[in-house]
């Protein structure tokens, strides 16, 4: 799909409290603003701690709901500030993003667009339901029959949109002969310990095998090799860890025991991150990597056997690791990074719905008739030259289609009308 920026594109960030789309988020932003657009992030996280110390009151479970709910409400609020002051032309949502129906159907009536980046397992994370038909775009990162699903329930505009790395931070860095002694191994995994990883993993435990991250507690068999206590890695050890490492294990995550591979669809951050900071890793196969990664760009496995198997290989053959690693990074940095991603989102959105106009985007120099706008939106909504703004306001909300520059500058008047002033 090719790509125009349109001129002056601003676009609302809203990252949520807390998870792993957290990490994404930044990084979109930081695409964003990289094939120029203009950005603002609104900083969720800054709210987590409120959030979780309402659970530390001494009361009933329904008070501590409603007030969840309550609190919920004032950050809808400050994301809602945000849009009357940056008057965006998106608002792009982060999975678990703190936007309430309310506030999107705020956003459709002035005629932004919006967007969430759905970075989730729609099996294990249903609110998907409740939530997908109020945005503009849904963009997912597994297909079928999920695509087929999203229509059925009403969304018309749901994007495919897989993982990605940032070139600019999943990169190489320089460690010193301490860092790699103290990171390196000739076997490591960094990531939390789901149960189908702990199985995987028992038969490793006599190895050089170091593992980062955290979830790893009463893992007994694993114990020695558990890094750090299980603490949290963060971003910039992360590097550190899988570039010192000889074979990153890159086992997809599943909290079923029976089969310890899953054999799903959407492919995992990790998998764009190595490649991209050219980071040999052994991945197991998803039925959505062949069209991200050619066969012999990305190394992969199919069933346990082939796992331990292809361990020992790897771990003696040199030249192989360095010939995957090689593909892998072009691949990524040709095709798959965060700029890639934001780039088929905007332009899914020109193509399919537009973008909505505001006084801002015009350029000071710019001839700009209001009074002859208003004139010819009295005449179109049937409206005398003294009707009052709430005639007008009202009218105007029966109307369909695109939105004027003037249409859309009354209902965020309106709109801020409301919020500062309820009972006028």
């Amino acid at each position: 799909m090719e790509f125009a920026m349109k001129q002056n594109l601003r676009v609302l960030l809203v990252l949520p409290m807390y998870g792993g789309s957290l990490p994404i988020g930044r990084f979109c932003a930081q695409a964003l603003e990289s094939i120029g657009a203009g950005v603002r992030v609104f900083e969720a996280p800054v709210f987590y701690p409120t959030f979780t110390g309402l659970r530390s009151l001494d009361l009933a479970p329904e008070h501590i709901t409603s007030l969840e709910r309550s609190f919920l409400q004032v950050v809808g609020q400050a994301i809602f500030a945000h849009v009357q002051t940056y008057e965006p032309h998106l608002v792009l949502a982060m999975a678990q993003a703190p936007l309430s129906k309310q506030i999107l159907n705020r956003l459709q009536r002035l005629g932004i667009r919006t967007a969430m980046w759905f970075v989730e397992d729609y099996a294990l994370f249903t609110y998907w339901k409740y939530y997908a038909p109020l945005y503009d775009v849904f963009c997912v990162i597994q297909k079928e029959p999920f695509l087929t699903e999203l229509a059925a329930i009403g969304q018309k505009h749901a994007l495919y949109l897989p993982l990605a790395a940032d070139p600019g931070i999943h990169k190489k860095v320089s460690l010193s002969p301490q860092e790699k002694q103290y990171y390196g191994a000739d076997i490591g995994f960094l990531g939390a310990g789901y149960p189908n990883r702990r199985l995987a993993f028992r038969p490793l435990a006599g190895k050089n095998f170091k593992i980062w991250g955290s979830d790893w507690d009463n893992e007994q068999i694993l114990a020695k090799n558990i890094q750090k206590n299980g603490q949290r890695i963060e971003l910039e050890e992360s590097i550190k860890i899988y570039q010192a490492t000889t074979v990153n294990l890159n086992l997809h995550s599943s909290v079923h025991v029976d089969t310890l591979i899953s054999h799903g669809d959407f492919v995992n951050p990790r998998t764009f991150e190595l490649a991209c900071m050219g980071a040999f890793q052994l991945v197991d196969t998803r039925s959505l990597m062949p069209e991200l990664f050619a066969q012999d760009t990305i190394a992969s496995f199919d069933t346990m056997e082939e796992f331990y198997e292809k361990i020992e290989f790897f771990l003696h053959h040199p030249e192989e690791r360095a010939s995957f690693c090689a593909k892998a990074q072009a691949t990524v940095i040709q095709k798959h990074t965060y700029a890639h991603r934001m780039k088929t989102l905007l332009a899914a959105i020109e193509k399919d719905l537009g973008w909505p106009s505001f006084a801002k985007d015009q350029s000071p120099q710019a001839d700009k008739p209001y009074e002859k706008d208003l004139q010819n939106l009295l005449a179109s909504l049937h409206a005398g030259p003294n009707a009052t703004f709430k005639d007008v306001i009202a009218r105007l909300r029966k109307q369909s289609g695109k939105l004027t520059e003037t249409e859309v500058s009354l209902l965020f008047l309106d709109e801020w009308h409301k919020q500062y002033f309820p009972d006028a």
